[in-house]
């Protein structure tokens, strides 16, 4: 009974020392791990370590500097100011940071961490799982490369490698970075991740795919719970039916919505379509697209394209039933084929159907088709949809057509009530205009030499053109009219009423859909720069230089930089290729 009770003093005396040489207050020495509760045991085969195991539902209880630690076992090393943790492993942080695992060393000379076995890093609205990690507590930061996921509050994201910074709330993934969320899939080379906000920073090829649509860049941000994102740097949208291109792109998944701004396309991948502009508006659900700024729109007929331009544009319906609204200042352009001479009009407002084929030109309405200028109150253009060829014009009310004699003396011109056009592998070959018909037309013979001016009336008229040129008239229910010699015919006579030849307002190229329009004044992109450079989360130290507790599980190895483990793209790097592009030009 005696030895007993001898080794019982022994033993409670033995804890008391050593939980009093850890805990006792030292003005020279900060860091000091607290071991305050746990169950004793001193075992020969550890020597240098102190053990404690826990006692029925307590758990061994340590404490150091605001860091709280539980296991079901801790093996204490006094020289070394080392602990390592076995069982039911949880490590907080004040209430920010709680890390759980099987595992867990602890240095509290560096205040540095590390645990393995299904380690879960918890702060208020994000969850960390890995195999392995590292906790730095001096720079406040976490790090796996070993592959980890992360549950946030609306998606799980997952990286070969990640960095965690506590103060920031900020986590930076690497290497096959992938977000998974019920709505859709990010994949990005890099990733910086805010969990407070839930706004993800995408760098490099990054996209975010969906059932509806695929957004790519390689510079974003992306707001996982908004559901609403910003994107630079080689950025479009995918629909189904369209891709919409620009410097910036908007994203609102909750509304269908995304705009562009600077140097936009939009691609209409059906109807062979490409609408560009400086700002665009698309809604996905209403199949709508409102572009403004030098806004055009080509389309692709016969292997010609035809140019639409307005102040604004809007097209609107689903790829079978597409129709284009062009408000203010419209014009359009056709190149033609070799050959030819480029259609043009210009209106105020212009409506395209792509099903019926219609193309209108309304309020105050010019067409030129070769050397012809049509005016008119209105004036229709309808296109065979099956060939896509032109097949018929219409002028209604007031119709006027003008063309400049061959040789520059004067103006051939047929003015009546309404004219009906029928093209011919794009060309216009006939044109009927009915009701009170005025004609001026000059008479040239075989050599070109003018014989008369022709001026007479009719009910109706039937005309004939060969390469754009007026070379026959025949009317209908004609009242006699009367050829004049030339030195008979004086020259104020030799104009129509209303007559308005505006040749020199005629579109020649694609450019001339501007001709007289100042520039737009574009806005300066607010780009995303990369981030700071940060520095490593390892140090670099030469190998055989690194410290580590002589009974740690880490080897020096395992806390270096390694050559494999990719590299962020920071801010310098930029600079640098900058710098180098700039070197390059000159």
């Amino acid at each position: 009974m005696g030895k007993l009770k001898t080794s019982f003093f022994i033993l409670l005396f033995t804890f008391l020392f050593v939980n009093l040489s850890w805990s006792q207050t030292d003005t020279t020495q900060t860091r000091k791990v607290d071991i305050q509760s746990g169950y004793l045991e001193i075992k020969p085969e550890f020597p240098d370590a102190v053990i404690y195991t826990k006692e029925q539902n307590n758990q061994v209880y340590i404490v150091h500097e605001g860091v709280e630690m539980w296991c079901d076992q801790a093996y204490v090393y006094i020289d070394d100011n080392f602990v390592k943790a076995y069982g039911n492993v949880r490590l907080t942080q004040g209430d920010t940071v709680t890390m759980n695992s099987k595992y867990a060393e602890y240095n509290g000379d560096t205040s540095f961490a590390f645990a393995s076995g299904d380690v879960v890093l918890t702060e208020p609205k994000t969850t960390l799982r890995t195999d392995t990690l590292y906790f730095d507590r001096t720079k406040q930061q976490a790090y796996y490369r070993s592959g980890g996921t992360v549950i946030d509050t609306s998606s799980t994201l997952t990286s070969r490698v990640g960095r965690y910074y506590a103060e920031t709330k900020k986590y930076q993934f690497l290497s096959k970075v992938k977000i998974v969320n019920p709505k859709y899939t990010v994949n990005s080379e890099q990733l910086d991740f805010y969990s407070e906000t839930g706004g993800a920073y995408l760098y490099g090829e990054s996209t975010i795919v969906s059932e509806t649509s695929t957004v790519y860049c390689e510079r974003g941000y992306y707001d996982t719970r908004g559901d609403t994102g910003y994107f630079v740097k080689n950025s479009r949208v995918d629909y189904e039916n369209r891709t919409l291109y620009g410097d910036s792109i908007y994203f609102d998944r909750n509304r269908s919505f995304a705009s562009a701004t600077n140097n936009i396309k939009v691609l209409d991948t059906i109807n062979k379509s490409t609408v560009t502009g400086h700002y665009a508006e698309v809604y996905r659900e209403k199949d709508s697209v409102f572009i403004t700024k030098r806004a055009v729109a080509a389309t692709l007929r016969d292997n010609d394209s035809i140019f639409v331009h307005a102040d604004t544009l809007r097209i609107t319906g689903k790829p079978e039933n597409r129709i284009l609204k062009g408000y203010y200042r419209a014009r359009m352009f056709k190149r033609g084929l070799p050959g030819e001479q480029p259609t043009s009009g210009k209106c105020d407002s212009i409506y395209v159907d792509e099903k019926t084929g219609i193309t209108k030109l309304l309020r105050n309405p010019i067409l030129w088709n070769g050397d012809s200028q049509m005016t008119g109150d209105t004036i229709h253009i309808l296109s065979n949809t099956t060939t896509e060829k032109l097949d018929t014009l219409k002028v209604f009310n007031n119709a006027f057509l003008i063309q400049k004699d061959t040789l520059g003396t004067g103006y051939n011109q047929v003015k009546g009530e309404r004219l009906i056009g029928l093209f011919t592998e794009n060309q216009l070959d006939t044109v009927n205009i009915d009701k009170n018909v005025e004609v001026i037309f000059f008479m040239r013979d075989e050599k070109d030499e003018l014989i008369g001016i022709d001026n007479t009336t009719a009910s109706n008229l039937e005309m004939y053109l060969a390469n754009q040129q007026i070379y026959g008239i025949r009317f209908i229910k004609q009242v006699p009219g009367k050829i004049y010699p030339p030195s008979e015919f004086p020259e104020n006579a030799r104009i129509l009423p209303d007559f308005n030849w505006r040749g020199e307002e005629r579109l020649f190229s694609k450019e001339d859909l501007f001709k007289g329009k100042p520039a737009p004044v574009l806005p300066k992109i607010k780009g995303i720069p990369l981030p700071e450079d940060e520095g490593t989360f390892f140090e670099d130290i030469p190998l055989d230089e690194v410290e580590l507790p002589e009974n740690s599980k880490l080897k020096p190895r395992d806390i270096q930089n390694r050559e494999d483990d990719p590299k962020p793209r920071t801010r310098e790097d930029e600079e640098d290729e900058d710098e180098s592009e700039t070197e390059n030009e000159k």
